[in-house]
């Protein structure tokens, strides 16, 4: 008996010791490749894939004993997925427990409001922590992998500031603009006041680029939908240069012609009646707002002042007039 509780002692002891040395263990810090250090958790990892992953990436961890101090928390199942930094210094209790409380760290990116989806592309092309899955995709091949039904990308993604993943999906992140698109168009258009001469939500995108490209002024949106609402109704042309410059694609050399308003095209609206066949830019959440809610006026004109906003007329005298005061310097 005497003996049985010898031995029994001796094996606290010595799981005792075993405890405290691997305790002592998880408060050492890490030797790292870099500092700051990168890795990636897929998701769906265990923690025995997770341990390979981050010793590829330059963590030198004893996979054995982090394993272990995994297991001893019943914490070897519940790491969360994601892209994770550390520094010189951290110890693997330390490097646990962000892998338990998903203490990720996080790119970031800003698509700009009124910028075209080949603006856009060369920035995402450009960041460094997405993975490009979209390089060598041409925009056909995009929408297909989006599952988007239109001939073009432009205007289907909502201008913003995106967080994201570390090394995640070019392509997730544009799947993600185009549901916020889609998300603040909906809500938009369900609340639409009756009478706007819009077939679908994509006309109404459509204006709403125009607007965008017409205006950053917040106090003349709604103004300037309304001069372009008021031309549809009554069957005006728009004559709008941003569409004709769009149009124009990589020929437009940053001076807008005579001859280029007389170039016909579909995006001439010059020439041609009507809204153009896409939108022409990405137009934010104001744009999407001011083209459902144009201002109860019968404004027909604008121009600009030079000082960022416009001048709105009724009638072509009034808008002559506007235009010999702020374009040809007349009193």
């Amino acid at each position: 008996m005497r003996l049985l509780i010898k031995f029994f002692l001796a094996c606290l002891l010595l799981l005792a010791a075993a405890a405290g040395g691997l305790w002592w263990w998880a408060s050492q810090p890490m030797t790292l490749r870099s500092s700051p250090l990168d890795f990636r958790v897929a998701a769906g990892s265990s923690l025995r894939t997770a341990i390979v992953d981050m010793r590829e990436s330059g963590v030198a961890v004893n996979s054995i004993l982090l394993a272990l101090l995994a297991r001893a928390g019943r914490a070897d199942t519940a790491i969360k997925a994601g892209s994770y930094s550390i520094n010189e210094g951290t110890t693997p209790r330390q490097l646990l427990d962000k892998l338990l409380r998903g203490k990720v760290t996080q790119g970031e990116l800003t698509l700009v409001e009124g910028w075209t989806f080949r603006q856009w592309r060369a920035r995402l092309d450009r960041h460094p922590d997405l993975r490009h899955d979209t390089a060598g995709l041409s925009e056909a091949q995009l929408l297909d992998r989006l599952g988007i039904r239109s001939s073009s990308l432009e205007g289907q993604l909502f201008p913003d500031t995106y967080l994201f993943d570390k090394q995640s999906s070019d392509l997730d992140l544009l799947a993600r603009a185009h549901r916020a698109m889609r998300r603040k168009l909906d809500a938009e258009w369900s609340q639409r006041p009756q009478g706007l001469p819009y077939r679908s939500p994509q006309e109404a995108l459509i204006m709403a680029s125009i607007i965008e490209k017409e205006t950053g002024r917040e106090a003349d949106r709604s103004l300037v939908a309304a001069v372009f609402v008021n031309r549809l109704r009554k069957g005006m042309l728009l004559q709008t240069d941003p569409t004709v410059i769009y149009g124009l694609g990589d020929g437009f050399d940053g001076n807008l012609r005579k001859r280029d308003l007389q170039s016909d095209s579909p995006y001439n609206t010059y020439m041609r009646a009507g809204l153009p066949p896409s939108p022409i830019a990405m137009p934010g959440l104001a744009s999407l707002k001011a083209a459902l809610n144009p201002a109860a006026t019968d404004v027909l004109y604008f121009v600009a002042r030079g000082d960022g906003s416009s001048e709105f007329s009724r009638t072509l005298d009034e808008h002559n007039r506007a235009v010999n005061k702020y374009q040809r310097g007349g009193k």
